[in-house]
């Protein structure tokens, strides 16, 4: 009897260290509520201040956050600058010439160090930097969940691979997502994120010159700024009606068959998501609820915690 007392004494104390260690790796609304409790109103009013002085810094911002999850998950790697003896990510085909915010987030990680010394991740300050930049915007606002650490590694390879492309089919797309454990349903809501933010001539020249599912004139006004060779870094809103507003215009848009990105309109072409999009463009309340739901669950992917990773006091090196 007393062997078989202590053996369930020894098994509830494993499960309670089992609890606790499952308990440690999850993220939380309050991670930095002693630590560090001005963090969210030191990133918020950094973030302010950057969109209010380039309205297109709220979409980079957003974006990165997604190419920091897509890529081994939400860990800053991102943020990584190359060395000469390591390579980050920044190389990347999807992130080279195009991937920005990098000072923004500088200017962030100085203000919060000011405060709270090595305490706040660089990935942690990507994920509320982007909340921030879609309230400034117009759009919803999210719980973001905190307590992740930064990375020591990054992987261009990675990036290379997994990072959708803007010429990726629906199939294509979907898969991508579904990778990560987003669903379909996922991947046409953060899709909306395109209601925000500009694209390069080089990414959308093929769609407004060869494709057949676009609008004439939207195309040709497309053109003007993108001729057939040449001018590869011009800009174009992803969305033409509302730039600089975080709505469901962008879904409306897709109806019209006025999708910047063949990846865009991929979404509203035939296919198995049609049906969605045709409701946001009716219900942006709907939208939003979704969407501030899927980037809760985009940041989610594969976060490090506890005792991996680190908390850089740099977000572009290890320390």
């Amino acid at each position: 009897m007393a062997r078989l007392i202590s053996f369930s004494l020894v098994f509830f104390s494993f499960l309670i260290l089992f609890s606790a260690s499952i308990a440690s790796a999850q993220l939380s609304s309050n991670f930095y509520a002693t630590s560090c409790p001005n963090v969210l109103s030191t990133i918020k009013s950094t973030v302010t201040t950057a969109v209010s002085k380039e309205l297109r810094m709220g979409a980079s911002l957003v974006r990165m956050h997604f190419h920091d999850c897509f890529v081994n998950g939400c860990d800053g790697s991102v943020l990584l600058d190359d060395t000469s003896s390591f390579t980050g990510e920044k190389t990347a085909g999807p992130n080279l010439n195009s991937l920005r915010g990098f000072d923004v987030i500088d200017t962030i990680k100085s203000n919060v160090e000011a405060i709270c010394k090595q305490t706040v991740s660089c990935a942690d300050i990507v994920a509320v930097a982007a909340r921030d930049s879609v309230v400034a915007l117009g759009g919803p606002s999210w719980t973001v969940q905190l307590g992740r650490r930064d990375s020591t590694t990054a992987s261009l390879s990675t990036a290379n691979s997994d990072l959708p492309s803007p010429t990726s089919d629906l199939s294509t797309l979907i898969s991508a997502f579904s990778k990560k454990g987003l669903s379909t349903t996922d991947m046409v809501t953060l899709s909306g994120a395109h209601t925000i933010g500009q694209a390069r001539c080089t990414v959308f020249r093929t769609r407004v010159y060869n494709e057949s599912n676009i609008d004439p004139s939207f195309a040709k006004s497309l053109q003007s700024n993108c001729p057939s060779s040449g001018g590869d870094g011009n800009l174009a809103p992803l969305d033409l009606s509302t730039p600089n507003t975080f709505d469901n215009f962008y879904y409306k848009n897709l109806v019209n068959k006025k999708g910047v990105l063949h990846s865009d309109q991929q979404l509203f072409n035939g296919g198995s998501t049609n049906s969605q999009v045709n409701s946001y463009t009716s219900n942006s309340a709907t939208f939003f609820t979704d969407f501030a739901a899927a980037m809760v669950k985009m940041g989610n992917i594969s976060p490090l915690t506890g005792s991996n990773g680190e908390i850089r006091t740099n977000c572009r090196k290890t320390n």
